[in-house]
Formats: C-alpha cells, sequence, structure tokens
C-alpha cells in the first residue's frame, strides 16, 4: 500500500473523531506519514492550545487509527 492511499485511511478513520474535536470548536489536520508509521497530526482550533490535547492525542486518536489500522506505531502532534 503507497502513502497516499494510507493518508486517505487515516483521514477516513480520524472522521470518527472530529465530531468531539468540533464541539470544542476544534480539528485535527493529518499532515503526514512517517517512514517508520508514525501519523503526524497539527492541532486546529481550540485544540491548539487545549491541556486535554495530549490526552485526546493518545487516548483518542492514536488508539482509534491503530484499531483501524494496524500498520501505524502511532501519532505525534507537529504544532
Amino acid at each position: 500500500m503507497d502513502k497516499s492511499d494510507l493518508l486517505l485511511r487515516v483521514d477516513s478513520a480520524l472522521n470518527d473523531i472530529r465530531p468531539h474535536l468540533f464541539i470544542d470548536g476544534g480539528n485535527v489536520e493529518v499532515v503526514g506519514i512517517t517512514d517508520e508509521m508514525c501519523v503526524q497530526i497539527k492541532w486546529m482550533g481550540n485544540c491548539q492550545g487545549c491541556q486535554m490535547s495530549t490526552m485526546t492525542l493518545k487516548a483518542g486518536i492514536e488508539q482509534t487509527l491503530k484499531s483501524k489500522l494496524p500498520e501505524i506505531s502511532g501519532v505525534v502532534a507537529v504544532n
């Protein structure tokens, strides 16, 4: 599978989480995927400065992506 297909699958999987982020005025954007299969995201809106963003990243985004896409090794925020 090439990375462009994987990026589309990651973005689609994030649609399960986005409604929860929208409630608080936030969102998340996929920036890329490293060679080590780590997804890079960018927080948007109110998520950028939120104190809960680390927990949301690990307990929400990373767990969701790993459960749907087992080839993903992790998720990191680049902002």
